[in-house]
């Protein structure tokens, strides 16, 4: 838990020098063996912390955490929540859509329940990463939002290129790579009735500098921004992404997925490559031909025959 303590000790920490363990108990006011019990409570969430006699506590790397000021939050059209901790962004926001305008976000410091799809855990180190998720109400309805992960990827990838991000791909139906490792994964919830507007939630996390003893928890290649771009500051990232989404959403209402796919075809990470397609306990193989205008993947058979298959519980892997 980031108990206020803990946030405040955080806090003094993130300029990445040394402190003393006497001098970080006396500025919040409490003993160096608490000092020290909080230290350890930092390390499980995540953070990599160097202890050494003499100098005291430094982080491995400086933060930059959260800033309502920095983030432009009062020149934001709709509200923009921060947290220092949530169970999961997606969360605070679809308990509340019937509140939201559109372009409404949330960003937590640390999240304790954060999701992937297909109900995976998104790891989601204290103050490292970015978690934000975005509100937007869809007045076509349900029908409309066809395509709309691809969409939002596209979004990422401009977001992140306007950085000076490049080496970039994008693995349908969610995922952003860096480098041929994951970077990014969006997870899109919908609610709503058919022939009525319906409410989206978009999750965006992306890594930005993943602490060592996170990185062994990971079962799969991951990246993170810190390889190409140094002090990523984690709030000059949410303004980009949450301009980027501002105006791909508003394009996605007007014209679906149909402005989206060229530029999503030529980030597709295993165009013209063998892939696996995993469907439960079946599999299909054969060659990734891309998308169509709908959003669907394009997966040419052994047997020359192209089929087509929607997002949902199915899973993209690289051919054996």
């Amino acid at each position: 838990m980031l108990t206020p303590i803990r946030q405040d000790l955080i806090t003094l920490l993130a300029d990445g020098q040394f402190h003393s363990g006497a001098q970080l108990a006396q500025d919040l006011g409490v003993s160096r063996a608490a000092i020290h019990n909080h230290i350890e409570s930092l390390e499980a969430l995540g953070l990599d912390l160097f202890r050494v006699k003499g100098k005291g506590y430094r982080l491995a790397r400086p933060l930059s955490l959260l800033d309502p000021e920095t983030l432009g939050a009062s020149a934001r059209p709709a509200p923009l929540h921060l947290f220092w901790q949530l169970e999961s962004t997606n969360g605070f926001l679809l308990e509340r859509t019937r509140h939201c305008r559109n372009g409404e976000a949330c960003l937590a410091e640390l999240q304790t329940g954060g999701r992937g799809r297909r109900g995976r855990t998104w790891v989601s180190p204290v103050a490292s990463h970015l978690y934000l998720s975005y509100f937007w109400r869809l007045e076509q309805g349900l029908s409309a939002t066809g395509g709309l992960s691809l969409a939002v990827g596209v979004m990422l990838a401009d977001a992140l290129h306007s950085m000076g991000v490049d080496d970039l791909s994008l693995k349908w139906p969610n995922d952003l790579y860096l480098s041929g490792r994951k970077l990014a994964g969006v997870l899109v919830e919908i609610s709503g009735q058919q022939g009525e507007a319906c409410d989206l939630v978009i999750g965006c996390g992306i890594n930005v500098a993943m602490p060592e003893r996170v990185a062994a928890q990971i079962d799969q290649p991951w990246a993170d921004l810190s390889e190409q771009l140094d002090g990523v500051d984690r709030n000059q990232l949410a303004r980009a992404v949450l301009q980027s989404l501002d105006s791909g959403m508003a394009l996605f209402e007007q014209e679906g997925l149909s402005p989206f796919v060229d530029r999503w075809k030529a980030l597709d990470r295993f165009a013209n490559q063998p892939v696996r397609l995993v469907l439960g306990k079946r599999e299909e193989r054969g060659i990734a031909r891309g998308i169509d205008e709908q959003g669907h993947l394009l997966l040419a058979l052994p047997d020359g025959s192209l089929k087509r298959f929607a997002g949902g519980e199915l899973s993209l892997r690289p051919g054996d």
